[in-house]
């Protein structure tokens, strides 16, 4: 979708348009799946995750500033939807570990799912990073921003960016071997 297109949206949206919305959620749907997949391993999870980044856009939408690239927004607004799933999930984790210390019974977890549509060897080594490395190397290889952006859009030190990307890259290629640089490129290219 152009930009004037986006914006032209962007606007209707604004002014409570929901043909609108539906247009921009398929322009954007795709990528911010993606994303979210290398985040988030459980697919019933990634559903939530999606759902509440949606009505978090079409509620905070008058708040987006029009001077900034809108995928930017869009895409701190996934980090940030991403984070906090994450805390619940960790609150959910102790309540569940309290009350199976509590009862004693033993759990099964689920295996952890590959990404659709990715490489499976790097699906699988994405998967081996931490969060924080994860969320780093995804929007450095997948979105294209710089180690800067990443940094304004997470909210953290260009240092803690840098470091959190050179241990993610350490990770990959103890993981896949002396993986080239233009080999990743290529595996990116979706």
């Amino acid at each position: 979708m152009q930009n004037e297109s986006m914006y032209h949206m962007l606007t209707k949206m604004i002014e409570g348009d929901q043909q609108a919305f539906h247009t921009l959620y398929d322009a954007t749907y795709r990528d911010v799946y993606r994303t979210v997949s290398f985040l988030v391993d459980h697919p019933q999870d990634r559903e939530d995750i999606m759902n509440e980044i949606y009505m978090q856009m079409w509620t905070s939408l008058p708040n987006y500033d029009p001077n900034r690239p809108f995928h930017f927004w869009l895409h701190g607004l996934v980090i940030r939807q991403v984070q906090r799933f994450r805390v619940k999930s960790w609150r959910r984790f102790r309540i569940f570990e309290r009350i199976r210390v509590f009862s004693r019974e033993e759990h099964h977890w689920d295996q952890p799912m590959t990404t659709d549509g990715t490489d499976p060897e790097i699906s699988k080594a994405m998967h081996k990073l931490t969060d924080k490395q994860r969320t780093v190397i995804i929007l450095r290889f997948y979105h294209d921003y710089t180690l800067e952006e990443i940094a304004t859009l997470l909210a953290i030190p260009l240092g803690t960016v840098k470091s959190r990307y050179h241990a993610g890259l350490q990770s990959f290629r103890k993981h896949l071997g002396n993986l080239p640089l233009e080999r990743m490129d290529k595996n990116n290219a979706y």
